[in-house]
Parts: C-alpha cells; structure tokens; sequence
C-alpha cells in the first residue's frame, strides 16, 4: 500500500482515538455528577451515560486504538524495516503509555456501570488531561524528532503544571457560580 495512504488512514484513526479518549471521561464526570441529582432525574441520566459511555468506548475509541496500531506499525515498518530509530522507539513508548491510559478508562468505566464511584468528577478532570499530555508528548515527538529530551521533558512538565492550574482555577469559578 502507498505510504500516504498508511500515514492518512494513521492519522485519521490517531485523531478519532484521541477524540474518544478526550469525550469518554467527559462522560465519566458526568455519570459520577449525575449520581448527586434527585430522583427519577439520577436515573435517567445515569442510563443515559451508560449506553452512551458503551457506544463511545466499545463502537469508536477501541477499534480506532486497533486501526491506529495496525497502520502506524504497518508505516512503521514499511519505512525502518525492523530497525526503528530512537524517535520512533520513544513514540511508542508513549503510545503504550496511552493504551494503558485507555484500558483504566475501561476499568472506570466498568466500575461506574457497577454504580462504584471511585473517583470525584474533579480527579476525572485531571485524569482527562492526562490525555492533553499524550497528545502534546506524541506529536512533538513525531515533528521534532531529535534528541533533546531534557527540553521535551521540561515543556511537558510545564503544560502539566498549565493544565493542573487551569483545573484549579476552573473549580474555583465554578464554586463562585454555584453558590
């Protein structure tokens, strides 16, 4: 196959996987924020979550994960055979690192579907960033692509620290506006 076609078809299951990652704990914070309201409203809206959640992980974000695998490391070895450079290895590693990101959402979502509610909506606002992390160290990764890791490694530190303060103040507001 063309290898424009591979990076295309890559690409675009890149973005629709990130973009399940990105809506899948939305909605993990607004199942855990509808377990507050009163009844029959609760139900309704857990339900709702529910299929919602299912469909979204189990219907768009687990088969673009799979697709995302199956043409990047096809490209992969298209291009570098099995002698991948150092770039491509820390890529991966990052990817892996996602996957793993990707398979506690199901462990959270298991658990909401189970009524546990493990986490706060506020340590799933933090935990949805964690996705803004992948994002930002992935792609740097595949542009840059040389060794200055100290330097990745600072910027990723503070778009971390960026992210953490904007959900602080985030809450802060929202606290003001809800009193």
């Amino acid at each position: 196959m063309n290898l424009l076609y591979l990076k295309s078809l890559h690409i675009i299951f890149v973005i629709t996987w990130f973009a399940g990652l990105f809506y899948i704990v939305r909605l993990f914070i607004y199942h855990t924020e509808a377990n507050s309201k009163p009844e029959p409203e609760r139900s309704i809206l857990i339900n709702h979550f529910k299929g919602a959640e299912k469909r979204l992980l189990f219907g768009i974000t687990m088969p673009s994960m799979i697709l995302t695998y199956i043409f990047g490391l096809w490209m992969a070895f298209d291009m570098f055979g099995t002698d991948f450079p150092k770039w491509l290895l820390v890529k991966l590693a990052f990817v892996v690192g996602l996957t793993f990101y990707h398979l506690e959402c199901h462990i959270i979502l298991r658990n909401l579907h189970g009524n546990r509610f493990k986490y706060s909506s506020m340590q799933l606002r933090m935990w949805n960033e964690v996705t803004t992390l992948f994002l930002f160290a992935i792609i740097f990764i595949v542009v840059v692509r040389d060794d200055t890791w100290l330097k990745g490694v600072i910027w990723l530190a503070i778009i971390a620290v960026a992210l953490y303060g904007s959900i602080l103040i985030y809450k802060k507001v929202r606290n003001q506006t809800l009193k």
